[in-house]
């Protein structure tokens, strides 16, 4: 038995501190005081309820905004959130980490290993700190209402995790496989952050479906109904294009349909009707607004990294490229000038290829 950590407490956040404490492990459970809904709610009932593919009520711990009180006694910490995320929850935890604790970023959201490390303040190969990520969440999840969830899916495979140094994957791997038994350790952090697929498909069927967005407030099934054959021709060439990334960095992308089929949302490896028929993303319904991060992480995180690392080492992304311009257009804003997921914000500007390959 282990003592976990859980810094978030958003739907992700639910779902692992579920899983952890239905596995027998004891989960303390922290966010930020300016979202205290599930924090409150699972504090008055004593932990969480889930439905779905994980079911039954499972005892957290603690459920709270202190950070000492979950830093202090974790053996393995989780920072599971959105990408705008990773970087806050490392400032506010660096006071209290101690030299040999695990931090897993679920999900890496491109790169999210390396921003917190950043953001506790010590070199990118440091190893005072275990610092590892993984391609994607774990789950397919929503908040049903404040301390509840429901569980699409739990991953079958298709979930990759590595550390920074990847000397220590192995030891980060050990510690999370038996929750996870899907999990594949993989090369390195450049292959976990390029093998997430949000960037691929989110931006893809939320700009071809901007107007009934805005006209029905996303009153549709993003997947059943906003994927159609065009807007798989669109995720098709992104894709490709994140292929020759990992392509030129000597790392094996897995093209989304197939990563979704191994994964168990998906039933037939294709860009259409692999998605708009597929039974893990049945009854997820379309987000109210188009400002939401599909667009701000996927774009303004996602994007903007995979393009930036392209033009580093030598690949062309015109696809890529023409999504972050539209979506800048019509979202108002310069989502390339405001990122915090660029090379030289993450501090990897000043390798070149061959030394980013030995470093990572």
């Amino acid at each position: 038995m282990m003592k976990i950590a859980v810094l978030g407490s958003g739907s992700g956040g639910c779902a692992v501190a579920f899983d952890w404490a239905q596995h027998g492990h004891d989960v303390y459970m922290f966010d930020f005081e300016e979202f205290p809904a599930n924090i409150d709610a699972i504090n008055k009932k004593g932990g969480i309820t889930s439905t779905g593919m994980l079911e039954g009520f499972a005892d957290i711990k603690y459920a709270g905004h202190d950070m000492k009180t979950v830093a202090d006694v974790a053996d393995l910490i989780f920072a599971v959130g959105p990408a705008y995320s990773t970087e806050p929850f490392g400032k506010a935890i660096k006071p209290y980490l101690k030299e040999g604790q695990v931090v897993i970023v679920s999900p890496s959201s491109c790169g999210g290993s390396i921003v917190f490390k950043n953001a506790i303040g010590v070199d990118l190969l440091n190893d005072d700190y275990i610092i590892a990520e993984t391609s994607t969440l774990p789950y397919a999840v929503r908040v049903t209402e404040p301390g509840s969830i429901n569980v699409f899916l739990k991953l079958k495979g298709g979930l990759f995790i590595a550390a920074v140094p990847s000397k220590y994957t192995e030891k980060v791997y050990n510690l999370a496989k038996n929750v996870y038994p899907s999990l594949v350790p993989v090369k390195n952090i450049l292959q976990t952050t390029l093998q997430n697929g949000n960037p691929v498909i989110h931006p893809s069927v939320t700009l071809l479906n901007a107007a009934l967005i805005e006209r029905t407030n996303g009153n549709f099934y993003f997947y059943e109904e906003g994927v159609t054959k065009a807007v798989g021709w669109l995720m098709k060439a992104v894709d490709e294009e994140r292929l020759e990334i990992g392509k030129k960095l000597g790392i094996e992308i897995i093209n989304d349909p197939v990563i979704g089929v191994k994964q168990g949302y998906m039933q037939d490896a294709n860009y259409d009707k692999g998605f708009s028929e597929a039974k893990g993303f049945k009854g997820i319904k379309a987000q109210s607004s188009l400002d939401y991060r599909y667009f701000n992480e996927d774009v303004g995180y996602g994007l903007v990294f995979m393009t930036d690392l392209a033009k580093h080492i030598g690949v062309e992304t015109p696809i890529m490229n023409s999504i972050i311009n539209i979506v800048s257009v019509i979202m108002d804003r310069d989502y390339r000038s405001t990122s915090n997921r660029t090379l030289k914000a993450l501090g990897l500007d000043r390798y070149d290829l061959d030394k980013l390959k030995k470093i990572l």
